[in-house]
């Protein structure tokens, strides 16, 4: 009986050996990005998944998602090649671990890598290296964005109270379309930056968003677009242009409060200057008649 129990248990460990996965608990595996970690949207990225000691010995190896989902299984002849994931989108950001398979047992498996955070951006960066030393990279460059116009139909853009206004008036420009984008964004003709806002539905069933400019100094021409954060770099048609005229300029017929001019200036004192100038004249008066009869009483002396 006893001979039994444990045939059949041998059979029901060597089962489960066949049946399920077994990781491995120093074979660890290591995963790195090329060219970087940081992708921009809509481009691609190689996942490198392999063994620290160098040892060819994986016949295909499995990506894992921190958020519990898989990639499916890529099958490579050996471990060294990549697995090309791309074109990347918003939901590919996240953590991401490998582990390998061995040929003779595809059932038992290496440790999981260390965590390797992907982030998507539409934000290019440029890295330099020297020839003797290709994975030691520079600081990166500053960040540049690119952006992909067109894709959706243009939306509206106002100006109130109007595109001609005083000089120091409040000016606001109004983006709005019948498209629900999420966002929209302001450029002005001959500045690299623009403003972006949050649009919000309006009454009349359209989404806008209101850029306050506050107080008019210059005109200038602008134009804006709408996007959807699925798709921040993803921008559709340009509105049509608005140029906004500034009227009345004070600083070209007014002093500045701060920098009062040599005229203004002599006329606010000229009272104080009248003053001064006529006690001078009659202390000097005084003095010489003092001085005249002090010399003739020394002269009778």
């Amino acid at each position: 009986m006893s001979l039994i129990v444990l045939s059949v248990a041998c059979v029901g460990f060597f089962w489960v050996q066949r049946a399920c996965p077994h990781t491995g608990g120093q074979d660890k595996t290591s995963l790195s990005a090329r060219p970087s970690a940081v992708v921009p949207q809509g481009g691609h990225v190689t996942l490198r998944c392999h063994y620290r000691r160098g040892l060819n010995n994986f016949t295909n190896f499995t990506l894992y998602k921190d958020d519990r989902s898989h990639v499916p299984v890529f099958h490579s002849r050996i471990f060294q090649e990549s697995f090309l994931m791309g074109p990347v989108t918003q939901a590919h950001t996240g953590t991401y671990r490998c582990r390998g398979s061995y040929p003779h047992s595809p059932t038992e498996w290496s440790a999981l890598s260390e965590p390797l955070a992907i982030m998507v951006t539409g934000t290019y960066r440029c890295y330099g290296s020297v020839t003797h030393s290709p994975d030691v990279l520079s600081a990166p460059s500053d960040t540049l964005d690119i952006v992909i116009t067109g894709l959706y139909e243009k939306p509206s853009l106002s100006a109130q109270p109007g595109p001609t206004v005083q000089a120091g008036e409040n000016v606001t420009l109004s983006c709005s379309s019948q498209n629900s984008f999420d966002m929209y964004h302001l450029s002005r003709e001959g500045e690299a930056r623009g403003l972006s806002l949050s649009a919000v539905q309006s009454v009349n069933r359209t989404f806008q968003a209101d850029f306050p400019l506050g107080p008019a100094t210059h005109g200038g021409t602008y134009r804006c677009f709408g996007s959807f954060r699925t798709a921040p770099y993803q921008w559709s048609d340009p509105s049509d242009p608005l140029s906004v005229s500034v009227t009345g300029n004070p600083s070209s017929s007014w002093p500045s409060p701060t920098e009062p001019s040599c005229k203004t200036g002599i006329t606010r004192h000229l009272p104080i200057v009248i003053r001064y100038s006529v006690a001078t004249i009659i202390f000097t008066i005084l003095l010489f008649f003092l001085l005249r009869r002090w010399c003739s009483d020394k002269k009778r002396l």
